[in-house]
């Protein structure tokens, strides 16, 4: 019994360590990573459909 309590401490402790490095990681990502997955993507060529800011004004108006 005392052979699984160890072990299952260790897993934890071993959990514990592995949240903490991913956090650390995270945080001292470059921020240039972040910056590019807010970007909005570029309006397409042509006359196809275009997210307007008067189509955006239009959804905001249907919504319940």
């Amino acid at each position: 019994m005392a052979e699984q309590t160890k072990i299952a401490r260790r897993s934890f402790f071993a959990g514990v360590g592995l949240v903490a490095a991913a956090g650390v990681a995270v945080k001292l990502a470059p921020s240039a990573a972040v910056e590019a997955l807010s970007e909005q993507p570029a309006e397409p060529e042509g006359k196809s459909y275009r997210l307007s800011e008067h189509v955006k004004k239009y959804y905001r108006t249907t919504t319940i």
